[in-house]
């Protein structure tokens, strides 16, 4: 009988359940986007876990038409942000208490891990990188935007901090932005496809600020909302200018990061690396010019999923987990 492995994630804006075969094969990938009012630029916490709860019941009462739940032998879930002791978000309460309440109700093996930690998963299975001893990781998101340092370990991924972000992440930047020029939260889709329109590529100049492998996308925003003000220019050029920018400044951190860690390994994980311009500056002038191997998953192992959760069931202990 085939093992099924079930993954649970309740991040910020998207609630996720995933299940994965012992072949790796993904056989359920359901998402719920979290609703944020036209002109709002986020959820509170208590607003988020109540759509939580909601939609959970929702995606476990679809998966359960679709596949046998008595094969499932492993439920995993994001308990936290990050694999920190001091990192927390009342939302991956969700997913941590509906992912123990399931594998007592299936007599399942219970997993934990982190948000991040299932990023980092989804990329591996949606990308050609193999699971090495050690790797770079970029992880851009909605709140967060950091270069890590990933070493592969029995239990988890052991991870360090070695760059990012010193205030905004690339994925405020995007949706602070987006919702300037009128868009709904969040705004990362529909700011890449105006980026795409005819026309777009009109280059101006932006401002890039960064320092070793940390960068600043304050400076950056306020310059983009002046020009939004002066109404010079339409926001398809606004777009394409927007990703420019963070895609450039992301390129300087890498670099930097490959220099000073000999890793020729990158690994582009999170909602924003699903972005064609910043693919297409970090391919062009890292991968293509030799300076390191630049791994992108496709786009849907780059948003927020269950399925890397899923995957961490299979190959990993987890964090604090049943064994």
């Amino acid at each position: 009988m085939s093992n099924y492995y079930l993954g649970i994630d309740t991040s910020a804006y998207t609630t996720s359940i995933a299940v994965i075969k012992e072949s790796n094969r993904i056989i359920a990938d359901y998402r719920m986007i979290l609703k944020v009012k036209k002109g709002k630029r986020g959820l509170r916490q208590q607003e988020a876990v109540f759509q939580h709860i909601n939609n959970i019941r929702t995606l476990i009462e679809k998966l359960s038409n679709e596949i046998d739940l008595n094969k499932i032998n492993v439920v995993s879930a994001s308990i936290k942000p990050r694999n920190l002791n001091e990192s927390y978000m009342p939302v991956f309460k969700v997913s941590e208490n509906q992912g123990f309440i399931l594998s007592k109700t299936l007599n399942a093996s219970y997993k934990q891990f982190s948000h991040q930690d299932g990023h980092i998963a989804a990329g591996l299975i949606g990308s050609d990188l193999q699971i090495k001893k050690e790797f770079l990781a970029l992880h851009i998101s909605g709140g967060t935007t950091e270069l890590l340092r990933v070493r592969d370990e029995l239990e988890n991924f052991n991870i360090d901090i070695i760059g990012g972000t010193k205030d905004v992440s690339a994925g405020q930047l995007v949706d602070r932005i987006g919702v300037r020029l009128g868009l709904k939260f969040p705004c990362g889709r529909e700011l890449d496809a105006a980026s795409q329109k005819k026309g777009a590529n009109k280059k101006i100049s932006y401002p890039v600020s960064v320092k070793d492998t940390y960068l600043n996308f304050s400076g950056t925003e306020t310059y983009f909302n002046k020009l939004i003000d002066k109404n010079k220019y339409d926001s398809k050029i606004i777009a394409y200018n927007l990703f420019s920018s963070i895609g450039y400044s992301l390129l300087d951190i890498i670099k930097n990061g490959i220099e000073v860690y000999n890793i020729k390994d990158i690994l582009i994980i999170g909602g924003v690396a699903s972005n064609s311009i910043i693919r297409r500056i970090l391919i062009e002038n890292i991968q293509n010019k030799n300076i390191g191997n630049i791994y992108f998953p496709e786009s849907k192992y780059c948003t927020d999923s269950a399925i890397g959760i899923a995957y961490l069931g299979k190959i990993k202990r987890g964090i604090n987990s049943e064994v």
